[in-house]
């Protein structure tokens, strides 16, 4: 899953939600350098990771990609993933999509120590709405773009919007089915500390 899933399913806390993106920029081992509810919103970004990529829905929505593709088909999956949950954000979430995005954006902007990396994205991510752009599917092609800049062979991605044109209604069926799947496991995963 990416921001926008992993936010989603952090929890509503500002810890919870440094925590959700602290995923994506934190390795290793936790040994206390975070407060005690972000390093579990992290563990809890880390679970959700491992539930994802073991799951047979996720499988059989990678399948549909090419062979050409399938390198990279995880980090494709995951940016439309969040598109469909920003479209269909009203089947998953009870405050509106831009009240929530609101809320994450404050949090990231008053924190003062951030992850380097994601301290240099998130005064973009805050000005230029990245979680709530995810609505629009043209988007999709300027994130994959930037994506592409950081990878080892970048032509591999070349042609995903086209072959996420393609695939459209089968993954977001896909979605569909996963993510309420997801949704529980999250939701018991945090409430057992698992």
């Amino acid at each position: 899953m990416n921001y926008l899933a992993h936010l989603h399913l952090g929890g509503p806390h500002p810890e919870q939600l440094l925590g959700s993106l602290y995923g994506d920029f934190v390795k290793g081992r936790l040994q206390g350098q975070f407060p005690p509810q972000v390093e579990a919103a992290i563990q809890l970004h880390r679970r959700i990771d491992v539930f994802t990529d073991r799951h047979p829905l996720v499988d059989i929505a990678l399948s549909r990609f090419t062979e050409t593709r399938r390198r990279y088909a995880g980090i494709v999956l995951d940016v439309f993933f969040d598109h469909c949950l920003a479209r269909d954000w009203s089947l998953y979430a009870e405050q509106p999509l831009e009240v929530f995005t609101a809320g994450v954006y404050r949090v990231l902007s008053s924190e003062q120590q951030l992850p380097e990396r994601l301290a240099k994205i998130a005064p973009h991510m805050v000005a230029n709405d990245w979680l709530g752009s995810y609505q629009q599917f043209e988007v999709l092609e300027q994130v994959l773009r930037g994506i592409s800049r950081r990878l080892t062979r970048p032509e591999e991605l070349a042609g995903a919007m086209e072959e996420l044109r393609r695939l459209y209604e089968p993954l977001s069926e896909d979605f569909s089915l996963f993510y309420p799947q997801l949704q529980d496991f999250a939701q018991n995963a945090e409430s057992m500390k698992i």
